[in-house]
């Protein structure tokens, strides 16, 4: 498989280790990877997909299946401006604690300042209103390091759940977690082997991080 699908299969299947149950989606070009991804995962019944055109919209709407599953929930959008329209949604998730996800497809990182069609700085975008702002880093096309890329990917997918639970500060919210694709951005056709990189045994999620507690210290910034 492409370095973008597989990217964008570990990402997916990690989330759904780590409690995500629903995702919003914003079709584009450049989160096509993580389309169809996520449509893998919708048509398994490991989770349940939401798909809508406008990017302010879909903010509102993961807000709300957030509050009513009380679980992390996930918009997935394609990069440039398409980005920019989250910010309301984020804000309100921001004073609301609602854990929020926004899975931010971007360019390569350097078409940045070229010119490029849908291309500016997105990642940090939301400032001080996210819990955190995390990039994947491009895939490399390097079969013989897919167990160390696998690993990195999903740690770094189980450091935005933390983050948007506030599984150790207490203090949920909104994060960004900005996924820069390659193309080829569709599956091969004549893809074999397995689906994607395997995780943990047993669905659970690549690294475990139990609720804070009020016997220890919390990561809360006053």
């Amino acid at each position: 498989m492409n370095p973008s699908t597989a990217q964008a299969r570990v990402v997916v299947d990690e989330l759904i280790r780590g409690g995500v149950r629903d995702v919003v989606l914003c079709p584009g070009s450049r989160n096509a990877p993580l389309a169809f991804a996520l449509q893998d995962a919708d048509r398994a019944g490991r989770l349940r997909l939401h798909v809508r055109i406008d990017e302010r919209t879909a903010g509102y709407l993961a807000i709300g299946l957030a509050v009513a599953e009380r679980a992390p929930v996930c918009v997935a959008m394609t990069s440039g401006t398409a980005v920019a329209n989250l910010g309301p949604a984020v804000v309100e998730a921001n004073y609301a604690r609602v854990p929020l996800i926004v899975l931010s497809a971007n360019r390569p990182y350097e078409l940045l300042g070229t010119g490029a069609n849908q291309t500016f700085e997105q990642l940090g975008y939301f400032g001080t209103q996210v819990r955190a702002n995390i990039s994947l880093g491009l895939s490399e096309d390097a079969p013989e390091m897919m167990d160390s890329l696998n690993a990195q990917w999903r740690s770094a997918t189980c450091r935005v759940l933390v983050a948007a639970t506030g599984a150790r500060s207490a203090n949920a919210g909104p994060v960004q977690f900005d996924i820069p694709l390659r193309e080829p951005l569709v599956p091969d056709a004549d893809e074999t082997g397995p689906y994607a990189p395997e995780g943990r045994p047993g669905g659970k999620p690549w690294t475990y991080t139990p609720p804070v507690t009020f016997d220890q210290p919390l990561e809360i910034d006053l």
